[in-house]
């Protein structure tokens, strides 16, 4: 869990816990060719050695509700994922996840409950326990067909989110520290 261990007296600022405790979740599916961008980053930013006391990283697959657990208690949230944008390949969005958000639609499989219903439901679950603090970073597909592998332009796309990633958590970590 991204539970903080300590009391929930901490600042207000970070869901009540005495310090800040930061989620990246990676969506997608890697035998979708471009769609296994997000569980990319995560296993690039694995190997960068992020993973600590305040840093929690999760390749989530497809799974939207391992979104919303894996955000409760944290201060702030990053979900990288595939999207078909009809953009160029490659192309980097950064969205507020407040602005992607919405209600659960119920469908035929557990894959009809993605992370921008994850995010809905989380906060109105978990209340103040659920971030406010939530960035999307979405990478624009190429091949989203059945393989293994991304596509050039998205290889580079998740190395460049994971290192704009890599610079966001040391920004919030810092700002927790001055707090």
């Amino acid at each position: 869990s991204c539970r903080c261990p300590s009391s929930r007296s901490g600042p207000a600022g970070y869901g009540g816990y005495d310090f800040a405790m930061i989620a990246v979740v990676g969506c997608g599916n890697p035998v979708r060719q471009d769609d296994g961008a997000g569980p990319e980053v995560i296993r690039l930013l694995k190997t960068r050695g992020l993973v600590g006391p305040h840093v929690k990283l999760l390749d989530a697959g497809t799974d939207g509700m391992s979104v919303m657990f894996a955000a409760r208690g944290c201060t702030s949230l990053i979900i990288v994922d595939a999207v078909r944008a009809g953009s160029e390949d490659g192309a980097i969005y950064e969205v507020p996840g407040a602005e992607l958000e919405r209600p659960h639609e119920p469908g035929l499989n557990l894959h009809d409950f993605r992370w921008n219903a994850a995010l809905h439901a989380g906060r109105q679950i978990f209340r103040d326990a659920f971030p406010r603090d939530v960035t999307v970073l979405l990478i624009a597909a190429s091949r989203l067909d059945f393989g293994i592998g991304l596509s050039e332009s998205v290889s580079v796309a998740a190395r460049t989110v994971a290192g704009r990633i890599e610079d966001a958590i040391a920004a919030r970590l810092r700002a927790a520290e001055h707090e």
